[in-house]
């Protein structure tokens, strides 16, 4: 990429700071059962070690996962950072281009069964992420029912994570609950649902992590779209985490969204 860039690498059992390391992160789970001796242990640990960098200064983001899993990931950096103000929970979404559109699907990494509460604070966090990106949010709340097409507690928790949205957020331009080739497709609503507030939605929030996290796979795979991500919002500080043997672009791209995430704050 021709950056002018020396990497300064760290090796936490030889930092001159470890000690402030240990006795930081000591106080800070104190009254969560960490003792002073498991405290050394933890912070040599690449996925603590990292986000208490940014903590103290040493590191303005942190980007993890290539060898862990997401939760070994998250765990660790909220109980340093906590949620965002503002934020009470976090969640995760992907950029999907497709051709030349470009669409956000969450919650594809944090959330599994979330209320129709977290949804909405899903949708809130979502629409900012948009704005960042500088689209125009446009958000379908998704399910497999059509504005109130069938009755189903499933169906029903999505529409109350509309209502909450409008209330909450009244400045976001959001309906559902849609099916998704209704949100996708301005045919679709222009000759059936001409009412709904929201026509060729970008941002597709799912109505669980694992509608989500099976649609952005098969659209990469089989649809060839691009996928970015997964993008955290709502971490009380830059961290960012990769998929379990990311490639090199992929890693790179998550790099670039966390140094977004960065100079943001």
């Amino acid at each position: 990429m021709e950056l002018d860039f020396e990497c300064q690498i760290v090796d936490p059992n030889d930092f001159d700071r470890f000690e402030e390391y240990v006795k930081a992160f000591h106080a800070l789970r104190a009254r969560k059962g960490m003792i002073l001796p498991k405290a050394y242990k933890r912070v040599r640990e690449p996925n603590v070690f990292g986000p208490l960098m940014v903590k103290m200064g040493d590191a303005d983001a942190f980007v993890a996962g290539l060898t862990y899993e997401y939760p070994e990931v998250i765990r660790p950096a909220l109980q340093i950072h906590h949620t965002r103000p503002g934020s009470r929970l976090v969640t995760g979404i992907y950029i999907m281009i497709v051709e030349d559109r470009v669409f956000l699907f969450t919650d594809a990494t944090v959330n599994i069964e979330p209320t129709s509460e977290d949804l909405a604070e899903i949708a809130c966090r979502a629409a900012e992420f948009a704005q960042q990106l500088e689209l125009e949010p446009r958000i379908a709340f998704l399910s497999f029912s059509n504005f109130g097409s069938t009755d189903h507690p499933l169906t029903n928790k999505v529409r109350r994570a509309v209502e909450l949205v409008k209330q909450n957020c009244p400045e976001i331009v959001v309906d559902g609950e849609m099916q998704a080739d209704t949100a996708v497709v301005p045919e679709i609503v222009e000759q059936r649902y001409p009412f709904s507030a929201v026509k060729n939605a970008n941002v597709l929030v799912f109505p669980s992590l694992e509608s989500a996290n099976i649609a952005y796979k098969l659209l990469a795979r089989l649809g060839n779209a691009q996928a970015i991500g997964p993008i955290l919002l709502g971490t009380g500080a830059p961290i960012h985490v990769l998929q379990t043997g990311d490639e090199v672009d992929s890693i790179v791209q998550v790099a670039a969204v966390a140094v977004m995430d960065a100079m943001s704050r």
